[in-house]
């Protein structure tokens, strides 16, 4: 069953477009590189809702399974592209992170 990998981030504010996009480019870099890894998609929050709580940026991924996601978490690959997000994000409640199987 695919296992999907929520994240939403607040960016801190001063940091650089191009930091961010940085970060977000390191993650998509994983798909091909890591197995199980079928999607990633992200970006900066577009919702005219109102209900974003701070967080500006989100991203998502699609794993196989749950095995695979397990797999990923402490692979050398995404602990460097996580420290990208660490860079960029509110060091107290910068992240949420929600995943379920589908």
């Amino acid at each position: 069953m695919p296992t999907r990998h929520i994240v939403l981030i607040k960016v801190r504010p001063g940091v650089a477009t191009k930091d961010v996009q940085r970060a977000f480019d390191a993650l998509a870099a994983l798909q091909g590189q890591l197995p199980g890894l079928l999607a990633f998609h992200g970006g900066a929050n577009t919702s005219p809702e109102g209900r974003t709580q701070g967080f500006t940026h989100g991203f998502v991924m699609d794993f196989a399974d749950a095995a695979a996601r397990d797999a990923y978490l402490p692979d050398p690959r995404h602990q460097a592209a996580a420290a990208g997000l660490r860079a960029i994000r509110e060091p107290e409640g910068g992240v949420l992170v929600f995943d379920y199987d589908w």
